[in-house]
């Protein structure tokens, strides 16, 4: 069944484990006697996105699959924060791959599984954006062409965070960049180059598509189990701000991911087989400023001279996504 709604009456209740609630309704972070897969002693920045999106979804993925799970990662953040030669802070069996070939690994795996007879082990792939939507892109339509028994999580902060923020494949028009500086007329990476990693995910019309954020915790844990339930190619997109890249507050991490989604800028939804079957609705619409204003990477834009016409084509942008996937709640509109 579909996340559980939970209604919040107080500040409080905002808590990740929710323990004030029954049993049966909390979050899989709310167990003492969880995996806890990324466990301390990582490098991770404070308020890094990834780090809390790979513990909660491989969290998930551990109690689906009764710790039967293997992982393998892409060089990235992730990787480099995580295991500092000779430490790890992983605690599930955790394989590193290149730059660009983790797809390509988590299939050889889910091959050798499959070759033994193991079939109560599961395989998970991870990488972030660069090493998924750009430098294993080919690996990665590969895996969804021949429908590899694996899920792939990308975690998606939208850069090239560990080598110095350098525009990435999923780098949205106008943001600051390494690479994209805020010079000229037209400030910012450009607008219409880029990729939409789960619509070309469902383009393959693989088992399962899904997108999330580290905003919702519950919405995220469902699709990682729901994900667990198919056999074949499966792909789960997990926007995860970064502090750093992002120029924002370490404290806005989950507010920003939360305002991603309620502005329409980045749909949350589930697909099968190349079909949209459910959407997560916005509940309460916010202007694509609200969410803009808290990154240095738009700071140009609101200057003493705003970039007005900059702003509207990014808002026009989300007014599509709500228009496309019909994000609006109808019964919460007045």
């Amino acid at each position: 069944m579909p996340a559980q709604m939970i209604k919040f009456y107080q500040t409080g209740s905002f808590a990740v484990g929710n323990r004030l609630l029954d049993p049966e309704a909390r979050s899989v972070q709310a167990d003492p006697n969880r995996a806890n897969s990324i466990t301390c002693g990582h490098r991770a920045c404070q308020g890094c996105g990834e780090a809390l999106g790979a513990r909660y979804a491989l969290d998930a993925a551990m109690r689906a699959t009764g710790n039967q799970l293997i992982a393998v990662n892409a060089t990235g953040c992730l990787e480099v924060f995580s295991t500092p030669y000779p430490e790890t802070s992983w605690r599930l069996a955790w394989l590193h791959s290149l730059f660009g070939n983790a797809p390509a690994v988590a299939t050889g795996v889910a091959a050798a599984l499959k070759a033994k007879g193991r079939t109560d082990v599961r395989v998970v792939g991870q990488g972030g954006d660069g090493g998924t939507v750009d430098i294993g892109f080919a690996c990665l339509s590969g895996m969804f062409e021949r429908n590899d028994d694996v899920l792939y999580i990308c975690y998606d902060n939208q850069a090239y965070m560990n080598t110095g923020v350098q525009r990435s494949g999923a780098t949205p028009g106008a943001a600051r960049t390494a690479t994209t500086q805020a010079v000229g007329p037209e400030p910012g990476n450009v607008f219409g180059q880029g990729k939409n990693a789960p619509l070309i995910a469902m383009a393959h019309e693989i088992p399962y598509v899904a997108t999330a954020t580290v905003a919702d915790l519950r919405d995220l844990e469902y699709k990682v189990r729901r994900a667990m339930e198919f056999h074949g190619a499966r792909y789960l997109h997990v926007l995860v701000p970064c502090p750093l890249g992002w120029a924002a507050s370490a404290g806005d991490t989950i507010r920003l991911a939360r305002l991603a989604k309620e502005s329409g800028l980045f749909p949350v939804l589930e697909a099968e087989r190349g079909e949209v079957v459910a959407v997560s609705t916005i509940r309460k619409p916010v202007p694509v400023e609200e969410y803009l204003r808290l990154q240095g990477r738009y700071a140009h834009l609101f200057g003493e001279t705003p970039r007005r016409e900059v702003i509207d084509r990014i808002q026009a942008m989300a007014d599509r996504n709500i228009r496309r996937f019909g994000l609006l709640d109808q019964e919460t509109q007045p």
